[in-house]
């Protein structure tokens, strides 16, 4: 057994062990307590050896707990097909700053409600000013479940897996954008991310004359980054797609843009099933309009194109439409994309917002005064302090990510609380309390066991353990 794999053992109180290869739990009580705590910031701030046999570690143990990475598709199509009520909408929750900490957060309320509808997320942009790669996002998601007691499947999703435009449109950077889309959706999948929302909706151009050519390139692209998930997608599991048909903020979404959209994607997607959700347009914005107080501005959903596009999708043998930007809207709200038969609904900012407004005062001057320095770039004329800082805090997520995490555990489990209020409150409005069962029987979660070299991690020697008491 090598130095770095004994170091980790013993990091994580020696409550875990390898035999013949595989993880064995000799005492989760003081794992929980204390041993997972040890390895999940290892697994984020260790040195690579470090990192990469502590993901490992993770990865084994929630394998060997009943906690497994899955795809939630098959609930998703139950759900278009009949078989289950439209009495909930899935709430995918993006997870950026303190990870371990937000997720902890979730999953104390996920089992104090017995939900097993739900998704985390992070998006191609968030893991780039979060620095919270693939691999590493998926090790904290399960490491706070090992942490909560909860088992059975962890949806993690890729968010806005997006084509740049730009870059797209520039024949010199075009190959090069799609290239890096498709690694990381190689990244994604190897890690455990079998949840992949496509977004090629910023290709969409409603300076063409009719419906078909302005999503030509949104299905065409669509499609094929779909046959590229599809094949390589791991043995057992059936990976959740989902397609976009109008970008969030820009105009609001209609039946015929989703027909069109489907008459050009479904005769070119070769390897079935294809997407089983398609997010829509519906008057939100990321984030909120920022009011120049620092308060959030009032939105109008159109929740009859919600509902309206949500049965449409299902003629497409798909579960439903997803409501993107949406933790900002007020709490009344939130009932009412249940009312209009949404299969999804994404959040993140409002987490964002409670981390920032429960940390002590001291941080909160560093990271003000860190974009004052760093993202002035950013600030628009007119923008007042209030506004700026708004909208630019996520940018500090990444170099603050090190001092959030060590913060006091007294300070962390203020954030905590505060979050698993908020938490409680959407699993209520959403429907999702007691839709553990549901998932149980649609779901297939199939046991994965990896080898540490696949998290870049030394061999593990295969001792002979015959005659050894389990």
């Amino acid at each position: 057994m090598n130095d770095t794999l004994q170091t980790l053992l013993a990091a994580a109180s020696n409550t875990l062990e390898v035999k013949g290869g595989h993880v064995v739990v000799r005492d989760e009580s003081v794992l929980r307590e204390r041993g997972i705590d040890a390895l999940v910031y290892l697994a984020v701030f260790g040195d690579d050896a470090s990192k990469a046999t502590a993901r490992w570690l993770i990865w084994e143990t929630a394998q060997t707990l009943g906690i497994r990475p899955a795809s939630i598709h098959e609930l998703y199509i139950a759900r278009g097909q009949g078989k289950l009520p439209h009495t909930f909408t899935t709430p995918a929750m993006n997870i950026r700053a303190m990870a371990y900490d937000s997720a902890r957060a979730a999953f104390a309320a996920i089992v104090k409600h017995n939900v097993g509808a739900f998704l985390f997320e992070i998006a191609r942009s968030e893991m780039t000013y979060t620095n919270q790669p693939p691999q590493e996002y998926v090790s904290v998601m399960l490491a706070a479940a090992i942490k909560e007691g909860f088992r059975g499947p962890v949806f993690i999703q890729g968010d806005h897996f997006q084509v740049n435009a730009k870059k797209y449109a520039d024949a010199a950077t075009r190959d090069g954008e799609i290239a890096a889309l498709k690694k990381l959706m190689d990244d994604a999948l190897q890690a455990g991310f079998y949840n992949i929302d496509i977004d090629t909706s910023t290709l969409v151009d409603l300076s063409k004359p009719n419906l078909a050519e302005q999503q030509r390139l949104n299905y065409e692209l669509c499609a094929m980054f779909s046959d590229y998930i599809r094949e390589r997608t791991p043995k057992g599991v059936t990976v959740s797609l989902g397609g976009e048909i109008g970008e969030v903020g820009q105009k609001n979404s209609d039946i015929h843009e989703l027909r069109a959209f489907m008459a050009g994607y479904t005769p070119l997607v070769k390897h079935k099933p294809g997407i089983s959700k398609i997010s829509i347009q519906t008057g939100t914005s990321h984030g909120g309009v920022v009011l120049p107080d620092g308060t959030i501005a009032d939105v109008t959903i159109d929740f009859k194109t919600l509902h309206d596009l949500s049965v449409e999708a299902r003629n497409h043998n798909m579960g439903g439409a997803v409501q993107h930007g949406a933790s900002t809207l007020p709490e009344s709200a939130f009932g009412k994309f249940v009312e209009s038969q949404a299969i999804e609904v994404h959040l993140a900012t409002a987490f964002q917002t409670i981390l920032f407004d429960h940390l002590p005062e001291a941080i909160n001057k560093e990271v003000n005064a860190w974009l004052f320095k760093n993202a002035l770039d950013e600030r628009k004329a007119k923008d007042t302090d209030e506004q700026f800082l708004y909208k630019t805090r996520k940018k500090a997520i990444g170099p603050f990510k090190k001092a959030l995490w060590q913060l006091s555990e007294g300070d962390r489990a203020k954030v905590r609380r505060a979050l698993f209020e908020k938490f409680e409150l959407l699993f209520g409005r959403l429907g999702v309390a007691n839709t553990r069962e549901a998932v149980a029987k649609f779901v297939n979660a199939p046991e994965q066991h990896r080898l540490p070299s696949e998290f870049g991690a030394a061999a593990v020697v295969i001792e002979d353990v015959s005659g050894l008491a389990d």
